[in-house]
Order: C-alpha cells, then sequence, then structure tokens
C-alpha cells in the first residue's frame, strides 16, 4: 500500500508540470510516459480541480524535511510562523542600511576637510648646486638629491622643494633662464630629472620647483627673436624708444632696478631700451600680450605632464607695470633727482609692483593647475613668493573668498627679524595668523637661499628654539637644507663666479659628515668652499648625538605628524615680553593641551600659574632643547629657562582657553575642528 501511494504521489506532481524532483530519487518502476499534446488532461482546464486541495490537506501533518519540492516548501513558507520572522529580518536590513547611509552622510557633511599633503608635514627646501655632488665636479646635481631620499625620509619631511634648475648662463643665481624646458648640464639631464620625480614618488614625498615668469635670460630665444623684431615675438618683452647718444643713455623715465641704477638699457640691435625689473641680462617679459601668457602656461603643462606636483611662483608682484611710464615718486623729495636715485629704495614702486591686472594673471595660473589636479590624490601646489610685500598685500595672495589663487604665499617674517625676542616672534605671529584669510592655511620658515642663515644672525643657541617655534605654530613649516643641523654661513671669499658674493654665504654645501668637502663632494674644489665647522656639524655626527639639533628635529618633526593639537589645533597666545613667548595648543574633544615656553633672551624665570590660575604646581615635559630634561617636570610657579631654551609641557584641561573670553582675541586657528573619542573622528560643527 505505501509503494501505491508513493506512485500516485510522484504521478500527482508530475501531472502538475514538475519536470525536477529537486532531490528526489526518481522511482524506477515508473516508467516515463510522453504526454499525448491532445490528450484532455494536459490542459489546465482538464486537471483534477481537487488536487491542490487534497495537498494542502495531505501537508497538514507533515515536517519540513531536507529536500522537498517547491510545492511543499511555499506550503510551509505562507504559514505566519515562518513568514513573520522572514519579513522582520528583511526591514530590520532595510532599517540598518538606511542608518549606515544616513549616518556615512551625516559624517561626511561634518567632517572638515582632510589636510592636503603640502598641509600634513614639514616641506624641505633645496638648493640643488650645494645639496650632493654625484658625479665629482665640485656642483651638487639632480643625481646627488637622489642619493640623499632616505636621509630626507629620516626628517619626516612630506614635499621637497627644489630651486631653480633651468638651463642658465647663472647670473643671479641661475634665474635668468635660457630654456625652460632644459635642465642645465651642471645639474644633469631630463633623464637624471624622471628619475628623480619617480623616486621621491616612490618615497611616498611630493616634489615642487621654482617657476620664474617675469623675466628670461637675454640669451633666450624669445629675446633674441624680439630684438630683431621676428613676427609674434616683437613685443614679448617690454621695449620703449630712449636716447642713446656717446655711449650715455637717457632712459624713458626715472625707474630703477632691484640691483640699483636704471631699470632700462639700451639695446643696440634693436635700437631702443627694453625693461629689466632686476640685471639687465634679465629683460622682463611683456605680460600684456596674451602670447606671453600662453607660453608660460605651456611650460606650466610641460613640467606637470612631468610628474611635478607644483610650483613656486617667484617674482609675481613684478609681472606688469603701468602703461603710461610715469616716473616714480621720490622717498626724499628733497633729493635732486639727476643722476641721484640710484637705489632701489629711494623711489615708491607704485608703477612697477602689484598692478591692477597682476592677480588676474597669478589666477590664471591656478586655472592651470586645477587642470592637473582633478585625479584624486594629485592636488597640485601652488606657492608665490612675496617677501618684500607689506602683510596685506602678501595676503591678497590667499585669492578672493570664492576664486583662489595660491595655497599660499610663502611666510618670510621670521627671515626678516633684526631682532629676535619674545615681543618681536609675537608681532610676527600674531601679524600673519590676524589678517590671514578664514579657512586659509599659514606656513612658516627660518632661513631661505636669499637670507643670511639663522645662526649667523642670532647665534647658535637659537636653533633648537626657532625649530620647536617652527612645528609647535600652526601650519606648514618650511626647512632650509641644513638648518636641521644649525649650518651657518661661511666666510666671505674669493669667489669664481660673477655673483654678490653677500647672498653666496648661506648657499655653502651641505655638511655630510667630517670627510673631505663634508662628504658633499669627492672632487678636489668645490663651486663653494665648505663651512670651517663641518668636522662637528655635520649629519653623520649628529645622528647619533643626543641632544643634537638634527635629533630634537626629527623628535619635534615626528610629535608634529603625530599630534591632532599641533596639526590641527588651537593656538592661544598666554605671554609674550622681551625676553619669552608662552602659548598653548588645544583641540576641542581632547582634554590635553600642549604649553609651549620658548625664550629668546637672556636667563629668565617664569610663573606659568599667574598666566593660568588653575594649573598644577607640576607639569611633565614631553620635549626640551636640552635632553636631559625630557620626560621630567617642573614647578609651574617658578619655571628657570637659559638662554634660548625652549620647553613643551603636557597638561590635562577640560577647560579650553580658546572658549574663555578673556584670550578669545588670543587664540586663532587655521581650519576649526573637533574630535570625537567615542568615534574616533574629526568634526567641524563644533
Amino acid at each position: 500500500m505505501a509503494e501505491d501511494k508513493n506512485k500516485r504521489d510522484s504521478i500527482e506532481i508530475r501531472m502538475k508540470g514538475c519536470q525536477a524532483n529537486n532531490g528526489f530519487v526518481q522511482n524506477e518502476d515508473i516508467p516515463e510516459q510522453d504526454a499525448d499534446p491532445g490528450s484532455p488532461t494536459d490542459t489546465p482546464q482538464h486537471r483534477p480541480e481537487g488536487l491542490h486541495g487534497a495537498l494542502e490537506a495531505d501537508f497538514k501533518g507533515i515536517q519540513p524535511y531536507a529536500g522537498m519540492p517547491k510545492e511543499v516548501l511555499f506550503q510551509f513558507s505562507g504559514q505566519a510562523c515562518y513568514r513573520l520572522p522572514r519579513e522582520i529580518l528583511f526591514w530590520l536590513t532595510v532599517a540598518s542600511v538606511l542608518v549606515l547611509v544616513g549616518a556615512t552622510i551625516a559624517i561626511i557633511a561634518i567632517s572638515p576637510k582632510c589636510l592636503d599633503w603640502w598641509q600634513a608635514g614639514p616641506m624641505y627646501r633645496i638648493y640643488p648646486r650645494s645639496f650632493k655632488d654625484s658625479d665629482k665636479d665640485g656642483n651638487g646635481d639632480l643625481k646627488g638629491i637622489q642619493d640623499k631620499l632616505d636621509y630626507i625620509t629620516t626628517l619626516n619631511i612630506k614635499t621637497v622643494w627644489i630651486t631653480s634648475f633651468y638651463k642658465s648662463s647663472l647670473k643671479d643665481f641661475r634665474y635668468g633662464v635660457e630654456d625652460f624646458r632644459e635642465i642645465d648640464p651642471i645639474f644633469g639631464t631630463m633623464k637624471d630629472f624622471e628619475n628623480l620625480v619617480a623616486a621621491i614618488h616612490d618615497k611616498g614625498l611630493k616634489l615642487i620647483i621654482d617657476n620664474i615668469p617675469n623675466h628670461t635670460s637675454d640669451k633666450h630665444v624669445w629675446f633674441q627673436m624680439s630684438r630683431t623684431q621676428t613676427g609674434k615675438y616683437t613685443d614679448y618683452y617690454i621695449w620703449r624708444d630712449c636716447t642713446h647718444e656717446n655711449g650715455i643713455t637717457i632712459p624713458p623715465n626715472n625707474w630703477v632696478s632691484v640691483y640699483g641704477n636704471s631699470s632700462w638699457h639700451f639695446d643696440e640691435v634693436r635700437n631702443q631700451c627694453y625693461f629689466h625689473q632686476f640685471m639687465k641680462e634679465q629683460p622682463d617679459l611683456n605680460f600684456r600680450n596674451p602670447d606671453v601668457q600662453e607660453e608660460i602656461k605651456e611650460i606650466m603643462q610641460f613640467w606637470l605632464a612631468k610628474g611635478v606636483d607644483g610650483f613656486s611662483f617667484d617674482a609675481v608682484k613684478f609681472l606688469l607695470e603701468a602703461k603710461h611710464l610715469r616716473d616714480e615718486i621720490q622717498v626724499n623729495k628733497t633729493q635732486i633727482p639727476v643722476n641721484t636715485v640710484t637705489h632701489y629704495s629711494e623711489l615708491y614702486h607704485d608703477f612697477t609692483t602689484t598692478q591692477v591686472g597682476m592677480h588676474d594673471i597669478v589666477r590664471s595660473f591656478r586655472q592651470t593647475m586645477d587642470q592637473y589636479s582633478r585625479e584624486p590624490g594629485r592636488y597640485r601646489f601652488m606657492g608665490t613668493e612675496a617677501n618684500t610685500e607689506n602683510i596685506d598685500r602678501t595676503m591678497m595672495y590667499y585669492g578672493l573668498p570664492f576664486v583662489q589663487e595660491a595655497d599660499f604665499p610663502f611666510n618670510h617674517y621670521l627671515t626678516k627679524l633684526d631682532t629676535l625676542s619674545g615681543n618681536s616672534v609675537y608681532e610676527v605671529i600674531t601679524s600673519w595668523m590676524k589678517n590671514m584669510p578664514e579657512g586659509k592655511w599659514p606656513n612658516w620658515m627660518i632661513g631661505g637661499p636669499d637670507n643670511s642663515r639663522l645662526t649667523s644672525r642670532w647665534g647658535n643657541e637659537y636653533v633648537n628654539t626657532m625649530h620647536m617655534l617652527l612645528f609647535t605654530l600652526p601650519g606648514t613649516p618650511i626647512t632650509y637644507y641644513g638648518e636641521e643641523i644649525g649650518m651657518g654661513n661661511i666666510v666671505a671669499t674669493n669667489i669664481n663666479e660673477s655673483y654678490n658674493t653677500d647672498t653666496l654665504l648661506s648657499k655653502s654645501p651641505m655638511q655630510w659628515d667630517n670627510s673631505s668637502n663634508a662628504g658633499f663632494s669627492e672632487a678636489s674644489h668645490t663651486w663653494l668652499p665648505t663651512h670651517s665647522d663641518y668636522h662637528t656639524v655635520n649629519v653623520d655626527a649628529q645622528k647619533t648625538q643626543p641632544g643634537s639639533a638634527l635629533k630634537l628635529y626629527q623628535e619635534l618633526s615626528l610629535l608634529h605628524a603625530n599630534e591632532l593639537l599641533l596639526s590641527r589645533g588651537w593656538f592661544c597666545l598666554l605671554r609674550n615680553d622681551s625676553h619669552s613667548v608662552v602659548y598653548t595648543r588645544e583641540l576641542d574633544g581632547i582634554n590635553r593641551v600642549f604649553i609651549v615656553v620658548l625664550n629668546f633672551g637672556e636667563s629668565t624665570l617664569l610663573n606659568l600659574q599667574e598666566m593660568i590660575s588653575y594649573l598644577p604646581s607640576r607639569l611633565r615635559i614631553r620635549l626640551s632643547t636640552n635632553s636631559a630634561k625630557k620626560g621630567s617636570e617642573v614647578d609651574t610657579r617658578g619655571i628657570f629657562l637659559d638662554k634660548g631654551e625652549g620647553l613643551i609641557l603636557e597638561h590635562n584641561m577640560k577647560n579650553l582657553l580658546h572658549h574663555q573670553t578673556a584670550f578669545r582675541d588670543r587664540c586663532f586657528v587655521s581650519s576649526q575642528a573637533c574630535y570625537s573619542s567615542v568615534l574616533n573622528i574629526l568634526y567641524s560643527v563644533c
């Protein structure tokens, strides 16, 4: 009987069109029969009407089992005890997805913009002729820079900045460019440059280079064609009629070059005078000519296509001159003008700098950079040199609220300090932070190729203090090669170059070790002599020496990289005087603050509890310019500081200073953010 029932069930399932048994073994006793298409049992209307109901009745006493046919499965899945959990799970899944999507959108909406690569760490500025010689000719080169990339990474550097290496006649330190698309042979070949770019990127670093749009060398092919009035190049430079008799030139006006004497020079080929803001070998380009602007943009595109990550645009305030050519006003109006106004400082340069339209040209450079910034992770940085501008004009290079210009103008104000004191340092910091447009990013440097080195300006005792200042201020620190070990100016000597030797003194060869030529070169003679202190002031000696300038630099750069307080936090000034400056770095959501104490004067005693009344009596030293004090504690009622000493103190504080009315006008932030320790994220709605 059981066998007959199984046969009947199998036949009934096949009658409902089930061609597979979904896991059942076919009963071999039942032969397969081809249905007759004309048979009345093949049409739905002739199928037994009571079959479905009969199956439902038969399934009531059956429990679910593995391999059940779909008709059986459907009967069970429709029951409430199975359907309800399934629907609950479905709607829970939908709700979870919506919550996750909403949370993601909310986090993105409230999160501050991530720091870009040019904000996230220090820049390291290299004068290539003096960094490392790889071919034993006494001149630094591109291969030499590549050989020292491992050292650069030990400094926690994010960006390598290489000054001009274009083909040049060497006037004014390579800024008289003969060909903007060629590497000067002193530095190597284009292949060397391409290898260097690849190596820099392989190390996770970025590269920016100088761009000098204002002028060219008088040997540039553009100038040679302009002086012969060839085609479109006729007006590539600024030419004016002038009088030239018996070797004496009477210029069109009283304009004076940066290096002194008239900024007009007579050209015997064209029989006119051309304008030069700098040396006579550096004629100014005519940026009122659209073809010139297009040429500079094509040069930018050439180097961006080579993989360069950004530019430092030099001398941009000189791009335009007034069309009317009127005389500039004398500073001393009683000075007899004829043949006596020969120095740049004797005139107000209202007609030769920062003319209307100049910023439009700089913004057009930004637009070209943006075309190469669309790829994720490949933002192209743009900085501008503005080291002789007043603070108001300098801030204009940041651009307008909705029209971006430079990412930042380079901040040279610390390098211009004549005297070093707490008050002077405070004035430089607050001048920049108060005038900087909202949402913009600051930067700081203490040296450069056109400035005397720090140790020669202020003394060896302030090297570590200035580095501590550099890495604890908000913004991007910029280091000129050799500053990390405390290199100084060389003594003036006979130089076989047609340069102003005063500006050569900060460009001496990098001091790598105590071997011949300080490890810079194996040549018998280097283009500049090394400093006499290279036996002790060198990388090799300091990298293993506790308390050295290099060791502290590495510790400060590592702290800057790892602490949100320093990279994203508020800067709040506590006190400044003729000796010292004291400030905090703090961030909403982090109940720790750094208190930075820097002494730029003679030995002094500070009472921190007079500045913050609720400070505990003792605080731990996170870092000190005196390595022996690191990790120890100080008495906040009386901190004794030696000349040039600096401390970074760590303190748990819930009532942050930038929320307090008394400090509100003395607190600044570059990009406001708050930290959530629960979610471990930054958010902008504080």
